[in-house]
């Protein structure tokens, strides 16, 4: 029984860190742009490869 006086506020103690840590991330903007990174990978940002010239044999 003398375990749950100790439990206790240590369970209210992480709960409040997650609550503060979740808290920090929606006030810094962390979750403006969730589909910006998976669009970002369909994009394709590279030049195209120049063909050389065929060598017929």
């Amino acid at each position: 029984m003398n375990i749950i006086v100790y439990l206790i506020p240590v369970a209210i103690g992480l709960g409040l860190l997650g609550l503060v840590g979740f808290l920090w991330s929606v006030l810094s903007n962390q979750y403006d742009d969730l589909d910006g990174a998976a669009h970002r990978i369909l994009i394709d940002e590279d030049a195209p490869l120049k063909a050389g010239p065929k060598v017929s044999e």
